[in-house]
């Protein structure tokens, strides 16, 4: 997930793709439009969701499967609206008084976040239940919230000269633990599906690290490379979470496999070889005479796999799930392509490339299997009433200037029992209440 000020990709074309949080949706957005596409049957088709005229946006999320959509247009970079697509109407919107950077969902919560704050709105009435104010410079916007609704945990920068990351408990409300993850300031963060674990990159971005999210112990540390320093600009846990995938702003995608089994037999152990480990007992043997800095390299895990794609300097989101009972390895480029690779069994062995979708073409040929009216915009056209210049403030204090407390704006009330029904699942939330 991540957030593009100015829009340079727009500009040159390219557009932005964000998968929503269980990987079963994708979310492309273009200078005239976005679209939402079922990844269910992904190996042969891209079955269409939704398509809808819009302003240019450089924020879009879904909630899961649900008819929710969180927005934020390049016109308008300081208010979140809050969507429900099937019925296309806007059900909530919410001015800050600086531009938002990164909107996160789960079930629980919607985080919004800012350059030097982050809002923790409650999903099922939008009412702001924390403020998180002063944090270290994020100009990125960078933070991550679990999708797990049991474990539902906010991490963020804590530091703008060390890979300090935050995590935060955003059901009860309080700071959990802060977990010295790298040297060098922070580049990327994900969730397992669980919540239970984080997944750490640096602005160095050779090495990646996993920590429990509960204790902020350390899990596995992975060495993506050796030689060249990279911009890491997606981290993902696979569905099933046995895997992690990373993109960079190399041609080259990596997959690691994360092997609990290997660690929990250790700890078993107390961490000790087994004497017929030759192989372990000479590597220890050997690294006890080196410097730490060379036996962090011979401890760290290798990728499993990897793909190279035809250039380099192209962003990409990573995902990995279960799709008709197989493993995919989903790459989303800004430059208008799905990628759909099989994973291998077999350590090493090369991803094949199972579809290539052109998301451009998809997106203007593609037929909307659910029969809406693609020519409906949401949020101030066709029939849906734009939204008010402000009115009560929807919690919080502010007022500082620079994290002043989001106004609801007039384009919808507070929502209703309606709108919590469709954040449970897909049932149809009702329109706001300014709307027919």
């Amino acid at each position: 997930m991540m957030s593009l000020l100015g829009r340079p990709d727009v500009d040159a074309g390219e557009v932005f793709v964000n998968f929503n949080q269980n990987i079963t949706s994708l979310a492309v957005a273009t200078s005239g439009g976005y679209s939402l596409y079922s990844l269910g049957s992904v190996d042969s088709t891209l079955d269409k969701i939704y398509h809808t005229k819009s302003d240019e946006l450089f924020l879009i999320e879904r909630l899961f499967e649900s008819s929710l959509v969180a927005i934020v247009s390049q016109r308008a970079p300081r208010k979140l609206k809050v969507c429900h697509f099937k019925k296309q109407s806007e059900i909530c919107n919410y001015s800050y008084a600086n531009t938002i950077l990164a909107v996160k969902l789960n079930r629980e919560r919607l985080i919004v976040c800012l350059e030097e704050s982050l809002y923790i709105h409650n999903i099922q009435d939008m009412k702001v239940v924390h403020t998180i104010r002063d944090t270290p410079c994020n100009p990125q916007g960078l933070c991550a919230l679990s999708s797990s609704s049991e474990h539902c945990y906010l991490a963020y920068p804590g530091s703008v000269t060390a890979g300090e990351v935050q995590i935060f408990d955003a059901i009860n409300l309080h700071a959990k633990t802060m977990i010295p993850a790298h040297d060098t300031p922070l580049a990327a963060l994900a969730f397992s599906p669980s919540g239970t674990e984080i997944a750490t990159a640096s602005e160095r971005g050779t090495v990646i690290r996993v920590f429990s999210s509960q204790d902020g112990s350390r899990l596995f540390e992975l060495r993506r490379g050796l030689k060249r320093c990279v911009s890491i600009v997606s981290l993902s846990f696979s569905t099933c979470a046995e895997y992690l995938v990373s993109s960079s702003n190399t041609e080259t995608v990596h997959i690691f496999r994360l092997d609990r089994s290997a660690t929990e037999t250790a700890e078993g152990h107390g961490g000790k070889q087994s004497s017929d480990d030759w192989m372990g007992f000479l590597s220890k043997t050997v690294t006890s005479y080196l410097p730490t800095q060379v036996t962090d390299v011979f401890s760290q895990g290798r990728a499993f796999a990897s793909v190279s794609l035809p250039e380099a300097g192209v962003r990409r989101m990573c995902a990995i799930t279960t799709i008709q009972k197989q493993l995919r390895l989903l790459i989303a480029s800004q430059d208008g392509y799905l990628y759909v690779y099989s994973i291998p069994t077999v350590e090493g062995a090369e991803c094949q490339l199972i579809k290539r979708h052109d998301l451009r073409l998809e997106d203007h040929y593609a037929m909307d299997i659910k029969g809406l009216n693609s020519g409906v915009s949401i949020g101030g056209a066709a029939g849906v009433p734009p939204g008010g210049t402000g009115g009560a403030g929807a919690g919080g204090s502010g007022g500082d200037g620079k994290s002043a407390a989001p106004v609801v704006g007039g384009g919808g009330d507070k929502p209703g029992g309606s709108y919590a029904s469709a954040v449970k699942g897909d049932e149809p939330a009702g329109p706001s209440s300014s709307s027919a």
